[in-house]
């Protein structure tokens, strides 16, 4: 049978502090110190522990993180939801558009790039690939695959800064032109 007054003067201090930590609360952290202790207890009694430090402390964390659980879902309950502030899952249609113009975007800047670097881009930053599964993909190495990969993101960053420095240009000029043709019209 063990010792329990010798088991609590040497790790209690240690396990109450690890309780208190996680819970910020006394009354809390007593109250888990003592069902990791009886929970101990049941377990000694089912056969010898070997570390009595490591099993009081996983008991406790283990009552802590439940209580923070209760704490949570009893606060969750007691606040009515405000449903209208709860953002929808599907992005706002604005959004939708940029998505679409910049996918496009990217999609004619990658059919610019030579193709290594496009395939390389492609696997490792839209396929989650690892530059160890791009290398045995492409049959290169390691090295290979970050040279290409740095290429081809400088590449992409200069086509694509082209791309919007043209669209910014074309829609001033579009603008531009329409104000002309406005100015042509009452000018008649």
């Amino acid at each position: 049978m063990p010792n329990w007054q010798e088991i609590v003067d040497r790790h209690g201090k240690a396990v109450w502090q690890a309780v208190y930590r996680i819970l910020g609360n006394r009354a809390d952290a007593d109250e888990c110190f003592q069902e990791a202790f009886l929970a101990a207890w049941e377990i000694s009694r089912r056969g010898p522990v070997q570390n009595w430090r490591a099993l009081l402390l996983r008991l406790a964390a283990a009552r802590a993180v439940d209580r923070l659980r209760q704490r949570h879902r009893r606060t969750a309950r007691q606040q009515p939801a405000d449903w209208e502030s709860v953002p929808g899952c599907e992005p706002c249609p604005s959004q939708t558009a940029v998505d679409a113009e910049l996918s496009e975007q990217l999609r004619a800047a990658l059919a610019r790039l030579p193709a290594k670097q496009a395939e390389v881009f492609c696997l490792h930053c839209l396929e989650g690939s690892s530059y160890r599964e791009v290398a045995d993909h492409l049959a290169i190495s390691v090295d290979a695959v970050g040279v290409l990969l740095h290429r081809a993101r400088q590449q992409l960053r200069l086509l694509l800064d082209a791309h919007s420095e043209f669209r910014r240009a074309t829609s001033c000029d579009s603008k531009t032109t329409a104000e002309r043709e406005s100015a042509r019209r009452e000018s008649s």
